[in-house]
């Protein structure tokens, strides 16, 4: 059941909110009950199979973690090695779902097998569960999570407004809220809710949607073998950014409200990252959560164990004023690189994910070189700093836009085709009439070698126009965390100190939410998915 549809927001979601609330009357174990019965129908209505393909992987993890518990401090041994069993078998579920079909392709290729792909029927929300059981077993065995119920479990995984694309939450983080919910109507959750759920329907429908209609049949004609010129080239590269870049944004703002009207707070995904200085700050704010999850389970263990066993050599590591470069590859691209590579193949099953993983590693690694360097060339942090935001602001962007084009290609080629049209060697065409339409400046144009094609003005003036726009809200309005800060939208989120407040409950408030709310709910009349449920 997706979010941007009429059954989901005047079906599902008020008989699930009023069954939760009517049994919350009864008590919050009543009200939790409800609110996993509805979490379960609500992954039924899209494929009933789901549940069953589920079901016995949550029912395995919780043994597993149930058996953790009870090793952790008495066979510490024992625990470590039921531990990664848990984590193998995870990783084994996903990857017979997601990543089989994938491996045969590999083969046939490397191999030249000529293997028969096996088409296997992807869970939804696989990827972002399967994260969320791996860490919530490791946060069992290193005692973090000290009690749990099977209730409890079943709820941390099935709550619904994450369920399907994230945020990745930690048990620790939700249970507490679980735990204290008041279960029933409040008019701070409901407004703030409904505006974060309005907000986000509208980026989706009304933004990410309608750039859809523009970049789409590039990427299609590319794969056809006909690949575009350097203004469609540009246009799909940007277009594609600005499509996922408010698809997700939209998402995550509904998920964050939809958790909100239970009174719970998820935690934020989604930060304006194309504002990012560097591809760091990027990371900071885009994904969120799957950074803090990478970080946390992935790149922070790997690094540890290198630096520890190069100590034991007595060789030297990174700190200090004179970082060893020999210490930086092994300590510092490698575990980063790596990290980037598991990212990419998370994101999806084919090469081109796995190279758009790669090369955000390399942009890693490159920015992470440059803090190590930057005080040798630039000893001056304040005056680097006068102009370092805008630099890497102009560094950054287009490095972002560059990748997600291997991000959205069909294949490899495609996105290498793509590449060669943005470097200008395949030529640059406008269409004929808009670049007569110029006068004097149509001249210049051709004089540069731009030439015309029978291509539509109007779709190309509107597509330039749905671009300007959309670069404008993404660069320089503010996102709804900053909107609702003083009203507490994700889990630590707070107004930064001396900041003014941007929203207050008022009449005009409620005009502007209402008109926002209504575009949203009028384009619902094709449906499509959020970008990130298919992974």
């Amino acid at each position: 059941m997706l979010f941007n549809s009429y059954a989901f927001i005047f079906g599902f979601l008020p008989l699930a909110l009023a069954a939760f609330w009517l049994a919350g009357r009864f008590g919050r174990d009543a009200a939790l009950l409800a609110l996993i019965l509805a979490s379960i129908a609500f992954y039924a209505f899209w494929r009933p199979f789901n549940v069953v393909l589920m079901a016995p992987s949550m029912a395995l993890n919780y043994l597993i973690a149930r058996q953790l518990q009870r090793d952790a401090e008495a066979r510490p041994g024992r625990a470590r090695v039921l531990l990664l069993a848990g984590i193998g078998f995870n990783v084994a579920f996903l990857g017979y779902f997601k990543y089989l079909a994938f491996g045969e392709t590999v083969v046939n290729d490397v191999f030249g097998a000529g293997l028969i792909l096996t088409h296997v029927i992807l869970p939804l929300g696989i990827s972002f569960i399967t994260f969320q059981k791996i860490a919530f077993l490791i946060d069992v065995q290193a005692g973090r999570i000290e009690r749990f119920t099977l209730r409890d479990y079943v709820l941390f995984v099935l709550f619904f407004p994450q369920l399907i694309a994230g945020p990745i939450v930690h048990y620790r983080e939700m249970m507490p809220q679980f735990h204290a919910a008041p279960c029933r109507f409040r008019a701070e959750d409901a407004a703030v809710g409904i505006s974060l759920f309005s907000c986000g329907l509208f980026k989706k429908v009304a933004l990410a949607d309608p750039i859809a209609t523009y970049v789409s049949p590039i990427y299609a004609a590319t794969a056809a073998g006909h690949p575009p010129g350097l203004f469609g080239a540009w246009f799909a590269a940007l277009g594609f950014t600005l499509q996922v870049y408010f698809d997700f944004s939209g998402y995550t703002d509904m998920a964050l409200g939809l958790a909100r009207l239970f009174g719970m707070q998820l935690p934020p995904n989604f930060n304006s990252p194309l504002r990012a200085s560097n591809i760091v700050d990027f990371w900071l704010r885009w994904h969120m959560t799957l950074t803090r999850f990478l970080t946390a389970y992935i790149y922070n263990p790997l690094s540890l164990t290198l630096t520890r066993k190069r100590v034991a050599r007595g060789k030297r590591v990174l700190g200090g004023r004179n970082p060893s470069w020999s210490a930086f590859v092994p300590l510092l691209m490698f575990p980063t690189v790596l990290t980037m590579f598991i990212s990419g193949l998370w994101h999806g099953a084919g090469y081109t994910f796995i190279l758009w993983g790669l090369l955000h590693g390399v942009y890693l690694v490159v920015n992470h070189a440059w803090r190590l360097l930057r005080p040798r060339l630039f000893p001056d942090a304040k005056r680097y700093a006068r102009w370092a935001r805008g630099a890497g602001f102009a560094l950054t962007f287009p490095a972002v836009v560059i990748s997600m084009v291997m991000f959205r290609a069909s294949s490899v080629a495609a996105a290498l085709a793509i590449w060669h049209g943005m470097t200008g060697a395949g030529g640059a065409t406008i269409p004929a009439v808009v670049l007569h339409g110029l006068g004097t400046l149509g001249r210049s144009l051709r004089a540069l070698g731009i030439g015309g094609s029978a291509s539509s003005g109007a779709i190309f003036v509107h597509g330039w126009l749905w671009l300007a726009a959309g670069l404008a809200i993404a660069l320089g309005a503010p996102n709804t965390l900053q909107i609702l800060a003083d009203h507490g939208p994700a889990l630590g989120v707070k107004p930064a100190p001396g900041r003014r407040v941007i929203w207050r409950p008022s009449a005009g408030w409620a005009v502007a939410l209402a008109a926002v709310a209504g575009v949203g709910i009028l384009s619902l009349g094709q449906l499509s998915t959020f970008i990130y449920w298919q992974f």
